[in-house]
């Protein structure tokens, strides 16, 4: 059921974003904010999926729809007749606990299905879907989470739905999205900034782990890039910076960016199982994209300090700023 008014059918647009109807799922998440922001700056005619009509970014048009129904999803699709919609509502966790396995299916997995589904039906549309990079350690492998299995099956059927009903989708790998305004503040870069900025050593594993990081503007432009170029139609693309750095030295660049006053605290917690480096191959990206990363990580950190140094206040805001500029 939509949250504003539903819109009436409208002719094909050219592919360039600002004259084109987008229909982003998760859009109150991470990337789905950011990409929202961009094409309103833009001039598109967005259009947003929730599961709940709380807390809503202002200017696209809301739906309320749980896309582990396809009858919802497929009302939905049907009355905004996007041109493109953009699939980034997911359950991301790296647990291994088997009480995930489930949820990972229908959040995951059949809400994919859902969308594509729905999106086949609309003449003209076009799909995007966000994967992950962990899909590439499975190729070879096999999956080591539920999450990374529930990415590598909904590759699958999209592959399905390109040759088989001609949906133009294009998957997007992603490597590990960081950035500004990442709503999840357990996630390992704002973790380790808030705890930081805080006078606080973070709890972290070794940090042996080596992690392609991209940042969040850059995604969003593979993302637009992905709904438009006629190239990008029916393909399995990584998207990252093609390069990897520790977890260890990813949270020495943040403590020095901050000027931290105590240590990480490495090795407080047990490293997960079976966990692997991953880097993204960016070549295919750049060639049928035309994309490539621009923000640097010593530059995306200082951009996402900067952020969190703004959202803070009162003391503590105080004592971040000296140490930042000390």
């Amino acid at each position: 059921m939509p949250l504003s008014h539903a819109t009436a059918p409208h002719p094909p647009s050219p592919d360039r974003p600002e004259r084109m109807r987008y229909l982003v799922t998760g859009g109150r998440g991470f990337i789905g904010r950011h990409l929202i922001r961009r094409l309103l700056a833009m001039g598109a005619d967005v259009h947003a999926t929730t599961r709940a009509g709380r807390s809503l970014e202002p200017g696209p048009r809301w739906w309320m729809c749980d896309l582990s129904d396809l009858a919802a999803t497929q009302q939905v699709v049907r009355e905004v007749r996007p041109d493109v919609v953009v699939h980034l509502a997911s359950r991301a966790a790296g647990t291994r606990a088997l009480d995930v396995v489930v949820p990972m299916l229908a959040d995951n997995l059949l809400s994919a299905v859902h969308v594509m589904t729905a999106s086949a039906a609309v003449p003209g549309c076009r799909a995007v879907l966000a994967g992950s990079i962990e899909e590439i350690a499975a190729a070879g492998d096999g999956a080591r989470s539920p999450y990374a299995a529930s990415k590598v099956a909904a590759t699958a059927y999209a592959e399905l739905f390109r040759d088989l009903w001609d949906l133009p989708v294009t998957v997007l790998r992603l490597a590990m999205v960081y950035g500004p305004d990442e709503p999840n503040r357990k996630r390992l870069v704002p973790y380790v900034i808030d705890s930081l900025l805080r006078g606080v050593a973070p709890e972290l594993s070794s940090g042996r782990r080596r992690v392609d990081w991209v940042y969040v503007d850059d995604v969003v432009d593979a993302l637009l890039a992905a709904s438009t170029e006629a190239g990008a139609a029916g393909k399995v693309l990584d998207v990252g910076s093609g390069a990897v750095h520790s977890i260890r030295d990813t949270v020495a660049l943040i403590a020095d960016t901050i000027g931290a006053s105590v240590p990480p605290g490495f090795g407080r917690l047990p490293d997960r199982a079976k966990e692997r480096d991953l880097v993204a191959d960016i070549g295919p990206a750049v060639e049928h994209l035309r994309w490539q990363p621009k923000v640097d990580l010593p530059t995306g950190i200082a951009r996402t300090v900067d952020w969190h140094l703004a959202e803070m206040s009162g003391p503590a805001l105080r004592e971040a700023a000296q140490r930042r500029t000390a």
